[in-house]
């Protein structure tokens, strides 16, 4: 009985995994909003009935499509953390070390990229089932600088009286351990990660910035000193 019901399991992940691998075509080919059960369903050679058994619903396939991106892009971040672990590497190399992993990834997949970080698909809501895998980039920037902190590594960014409040509530929330002046860096900095990537892959770049992973090199050093990273390690 144990045999049946493995080879069962290995069915339905081989068929889920085809799913989301055409879903992904039809992504690149049309994008998010005309993604359609039943276009994937014939793509595959599958009755609509039996795709359903897999997901329910057009926002369910999105679903999974959007926590495997997040979870894609997550994990090329904690790679690249985690290839410095072993030696004395400054924390705003560090930093730089992610941003690039997490640009490398967003250029190979522009359309799970997007997906993630492009315009929100008429009519979806993610679930909480996203929140998770959504934070993986950050909490792997929000580590590095915490690490720093306790290594005395850390020049505290200024902080303005008006964001003090707002600052120690998203410490307490998601960034434990980490100054509030340094945590209210780190999300300006976040954010202009992400809109340095999206720029250059939605080609608001092109006839402009030529030299674009240098210009991300740079841009992305300077965001590690805005939240105090330092460019190498005290003694």
């Amino acid at each position: 009985m144990s045999t049946i019901r493995g080879a069962r399991e290995r069915a339905r992940i081989e068929v889920t995994a085809a799913i989301k691998d055409e879903a992904r075509k039809q992504l690149a080919e049309e994008g998010a909003p005309k993604l359609s059960l039943r276009a994937v369903a014939r793509e595959l050679g599958m009755v609509s009935s039996a795709l359903y058994r897999y997901f329910p619903s057009r926002d369910d396939l999105l679903t999974a499509l959007i926590v495997d991106a997040f979870d894609a892009i997550g994990a090329a971040a904690e790679r690249a953390v985690a290839e410095q672990a072993a030696g004395e590497v400054p924390p705003a190399e560090r930093w730089v070390a992610v941003s690039c992993a997490v640009r490398g990834w967003a250029l190979a997949h522009p359309h799970e990229y997007a997906l993630i970080y492009g315009s929100p698909v008429p009519g979806y809501i993610a679930p909480m089932d996203t929140v998770g895998p959504a934070a993986r980039v950050g909490l792997v920037l929000i580590d590095i600088v915490r690490g720093a902190y306790r290594a005395g590594d850390l020049t505290l960014p200024p902080l303005a009286d008006g964001l003090r409040a707002d600052a120690e509530r998203m410490a307490a929330d998601f960034a434990e351990g980490v100054p509030p002046e340094s945590v209210a860096a780190l999300v300006a900095a976040w954010a202009q990660l992400f809109g340095l990537i999206s720029f250059e892959l939605f080609g608001q770049f092109n006839r402009v910035v030529e030299e674009r992973e240098a210009l991300f090199r740079q841009t992305a050093g300077e965001l590690a000193r805005s939240v105090g990273l330092r460019d190498a390690v005290t003694a």
